[in-house]
């Protein structure tokens, strides 16, 4: 099965969690650690990737360390072209839709296309929306944020990524981000699309984690909370609320 089927296969029962680990943030041992942890404690997929300081190097023993430890997909969440790990078993082709810079859009992608071909790797298309306050992706990606109070803005580009083909759209709010994407939002986005809906950014306990997937995401992520080092018990809330 290819990691697509695994994932809709999955969501035919329910909501997903996913986890989220920074390859430049840990080392590969720590991040199989947490992972393992993770996975024990059912999130149902590892995802891999961060906004800076993504080498190739600490990219391919990252995953190589997490799939040592965990039956679950790793899918790379890429930065760029720069690093693309032939390890991992699908990668999101993404493209940050409300980027100014054309480079986000569509340029990564053009490089990094011939090299996902090659390596044979699953690519799985997405459109990722970056929401205020964006945090460091939105500027890294140079992001025209959608204002938390304009939930049809959202919508209009989740529409455009499902009418482009776009397999997935990633509602977004920063890693690190003082509040997830607003209820409305996510609310308006999954009346609007039939496309499974990642929702990422300031999603920091179970109570989060319910609100965000009772109005309608169809993935949630975290990442943040398991860099603080006492993350058990709050993951295995987050991953309780997800999937009760």
């Amino acid at each position: 099965m290819t990691v697509r089927d695994i994932l809709n296969e999955k969501l035919k029962k329910g909501a997903l969690h996913m986890t989220l680990l920074d390859p430049a943030k840990q080392r590969p041992a720590e991040a199989g650690n947490i992972t393992k942890l993770a996975y024990e404690l059912g999130t149902d997929a590892i995802m891999v990737g961060g906004s800076t300081g993504v080498t190739q190097e600490n990219l391919d023993q990252t995953v190589k360390a997490i799939k040592a430890q965990v039956k679950v997909p790793v899918i790379y969440f890429p930065s760029g072209a720069n690093a693309i790990s032939p390890y991992c078993d699908a990668m999101y082709f993404m493209s940050m839709l409300n980027s100014r810079n054309l480079r986000m859009v569509m340029g990564e992608q053009v490089m990094g296309a011939p090299i996902v071909a090659k390596l044979k790797l699953e690519a799985l298309p997405m459109g990722y929306i970056i929401v205020a306050p964006g945090m460091k992706v939105g500027e890294v990606g140079e992001a025209d944020l959608i204002p938390r109070d304009k939930p049809k803005l959202a919508v209009a580009y989740a529409l455009a990524a499902q009418f482009l083909g776009m397999h997935y759209v990633y509602l977004e709010a920063g890693s690190g981000a003082p509040q997830a994407v607003p209820d409305e939002m996510i609310q308006e986005v999954r009346k609007a699309v039939s496309i499974p809906i990642l929702v990422g950014g300031g999603i920091r306990d179970a109570e989060t984690a319910a609100r965000v997937k009772r109005a309608g995401a169809s993935i949630v992520v975290t990442g943040t909370v398991v860099e603080d080092g006492s993350y058990i018990g709050r993951l295995e809330s987050i991953i309780e609320a997800v999937k009760s």
